[in-house]
Order: C-alpha cells, then sequence, then structure tokens
C-alpha cells in the first residue's frame, strides 16, 4: 500500500545486513514515528539534521565549534560542514557501522552530490531514498491540532488522538503544549520551502534507481507495511 513501485529501479540494492538510506518527508509526515522502526529493525543510527548539530555542539568538536560559529552569526551551516558531520558520526558512532537513516539531509541536490563523494570515498552508497508523501491540506489539518509533552516527546492531537484529560499529558499529568510554528500560515510558508527544495532531491535519486515513495496518509502500521515492502525487494 502507497509504495510507488514505478519509481524504484531494479538497480536498487538488494536486501542485505546493510542499511543506508534517506528518509524524506515535510514536517509531520511522520518520519520521527518510522525513523525509530527503521533503526530498530536494521540496528543502524539514525542522523537527524538539527540533533547533529546540537551534539557537535554540545561536545565542542572541532567541526561543532565552526558550525556555532556560523550560527551565532545568524548564518546557514555550510554543505561541507555538514557532511563533515555526518563523516564525523560514520567514523565513530558504533550505532553506524551497520549504516544509517539520513533524517532532513540532503535538501539540497549539491548537499546530495557532496553525500555522494563522501560516501563514494568510504567505498559506501545511498541504497534508498524513501519520501513520505501526504496532501498538503491534510497535513496542516494534522498539525494544527497537535499536543505535545516537551520532556518527552509524546504527542497529542485534538481530534485524532486526544489526551485524556484536556491539554494534560497521560502518563505524568504535566501540562501539554502547541508548538508556535504549528499554525496554518506558518506550516503553509513551510510546505512551500519543502517542496521548492525537496524536488529537485527527488529528481536526482530516482535517476540513480534508489527512490521510493510511501502513502503517509495511511496509518503509521500501514505505513511501516509499505516501507519492509521496500526494503524486502
Amino acid at each position: 500500500m502507497g509504495q510507488d513501485a514505478s519509481k524504484h529501479s531494479a538497480s536498487a540494492s538488494p536486501v542485505s545486513d546493510e542499511l543506508r538510506m534517506i528518509l524524506v518527508g515535510p514536517p509531520g509526515a511522520g518520519k520521527g514515528t518510522q525513523a525509530p522502526r527503521i533503526k530498530e529493525k536494521f540496528h543502524v543510527c539514525h542522523l537527524a539534521t538539527g540533533d547533529m548539530l546540537r551534539a557537535a555542539v554540545t561536545a565542542k568538536t572541532e567541526l561543532g565549534q565552526k558550525a556555532k560559529q556560523v550560527m551565532d552569526a545568524g548564518e546557514l551551516v555550510s554543505d561541507d560542514i555538514m557532511v563533515g558531520l555526518i563523516k564525523e558520526n560514520l567514523d565513530s558512532n558504533p550505532e553506524c557501522a551497520k549504516g544509517f537513516i539520513l533524517d532532513g539531509f540532503p535538501r539540497t541536490v549539491p548537499q546530495a552530490e557532496k553525500l555522494d563523494q563522501m560516501l563514494d570515498a568510504k567505498h559506501q552508497k545511498i541504497d534508498h531514498c524513501i519520501e513520505l508523501r501526504i496532501d498538503d491540506a491534510l497535513l496542516v489539518s494534522r498539525i494544527v491540532g497537535r499536543l505535545i509533552h516537551p520532556a518527552s516527546g509524546r504527542t497529542y492531537h485534538d481530534v485524532t488522538h486526544p489526551p485524556k484529560v484536556a491539554n494534560t499529558d497521560d502518563v505524568t499529568g504535566e501540562p501539554l503544549i502547541r508548538r508556535s510554528d504549528d499554525n496554518a500560515e506558518t506550516l503553509k510558508k513551510r510546505l512551500t520551502t519543502y517542496h521548492q527544495q525537496t524536488s529537485p532531491v527527488v529528481e536526482y535519486y530516482q535517476k540513480k534507481g534508489v527512490w521510493s515513495s510511501v502513502d503517509a496518509s495511511a496509518s503509521s502500521s500501514a505505513v511501516w507495511q509499505s516501507l519492509n515492502a521496500i526494503f524486502s525487494q
């Protein structure tokens, strides 16, 4: 269900004990739900752009300090620094020995090219680029009703998954919050930017024969089944 098989050529890597993949999807598409499942199944590391940056800055690595200077100046971290951070994780993080899930990178074709160059030097390549696709209008309704428990990251929804007590976490009883950017106007702008950035990257991986799409409007269990169908090809 949901997999666009016509977009996934026979040249893609066969199933193996290792997995190197990119997970693509707009905010709220379910990457945060599916990535931990993939990580557990394949025993690989989950490299999310923001988390990697924060960890490197906290650890005060050489790249982390460079990234901090750039961010403190209000500028975007360069592609070279980002690819360097990924390489640093692949070289030093034991969880990355069998592969990785990249989340939030690459966002542009030049980033994808730099990533390929780095992996080529390690005699590795991307096995899958999987896009979680969902209609923008449905995504807006999903996000706008979202409630979050900040300490655990547990999420609720006004309509589809309300807490037992209004605005209160089921487990701890602590108050839930709404993110300031979880509003329709902000989200529509983010989605426009996402589509503009993502289309060329999707085309890049389509040409390489490693791209697949999954219908992310389905239930999380159905999305997981679709992902497994892709991995088993």
